[in-house]
């Protein structure tokens, strides 16, 4: 079972997403919470995923995002937004966020999405537009950072671009032959590399250097 943390200021909103992801055979919310519980109902139950309002009341969601992923075994934390054009994205992914989600998503969609999230893969709505993402990209990765790229081996570029992708380490491993494990250690190979905390940081950078095709969809 893969185990979810809902973290919204808006009862209804963590209801609605409780009642989704609770209908699928391998998905538990573990619990369901305002801002201000995050960091302990993660503490107390350990989530594989936590889904994260950007925009609370009592707590400023990239705050907790930040102390999230202070903890010696953080899980995976994904924003939950209103607008594809949220300011904040930026410094959520620079933070570690490992992708992007609005609250309009297609319910149907949900836990195929967490799933991608639990698995180590990289998760952008589809609504997060070119223009937007393209901007964070260009404001989040400076120059030096993409010659880092050349310190990666041929086998890190080839991990690297289905990071980018959006394939799990599970599905990288199928597709070029490989172990898990040994999928993980290249992840983790590229990530210390190109000094990145993140799948989308490392994702977005591997566009900015031109690994991938132009016309190539986003994670």
């Amino acid at each position: 079972m893969i185990r979810v943390l809902v973290v919204d200021d808006e009862a209804l909103v963590r209801t609605g997403f409780e009642h989704i992801l609770t209908a699928a055979d391998d998905v538990a919310v573990v619990a369901a919470v305002a801002g201000g519980h995050a960091v302990a109902a993660v503490c107390e139950h350990h989530p594989d995923v936590v889904l994260l309002d950007v925009r609370m009341p009592d707590i400023d969601g990239l705050t907790v995002l930040a102390e999230i992923r202070r903890l010696a075994d953080p899980p995976v934390v994904a924003m939950l937004t209103t607008f594809d054009t949220d300011e904040y994205i930026a410094t959520a992914l620079r933070s570690g966020a490992a992708g992007f989600l609005l609250k309009d998503t297609d319910p149907e969609q949900l836990p195929q999405l967490v799933r991608t999230l639990a698995a180590g893969g990289v998760v952008l709505s589809a609504t997060v537009t070119r223009t937007v993402v393209d901007g964070y990209l260009d404001a989040g990765v400076d120059a030096p950072a993409v010659h880092r790229v050349a310190l990666l081996t041929d086998r890190e570029r080839d991990v690297l671009v289905l990071v980018a992708d959006g394939l799990s380490n599970a599905d990288i491993a199928v597709r070029m032959h490989l172990s898990v494990g040994t999928v993980k250690d290249h992840v983790s190979a590229v990530l210390a590399k190109l000094d990145v905390g993140s799948r989308v940081q490392a994702a977005l950078l591997a566009q900015r250097a031109g690994l991938l095709r132009p016309d190539r969809s986003r994670p």
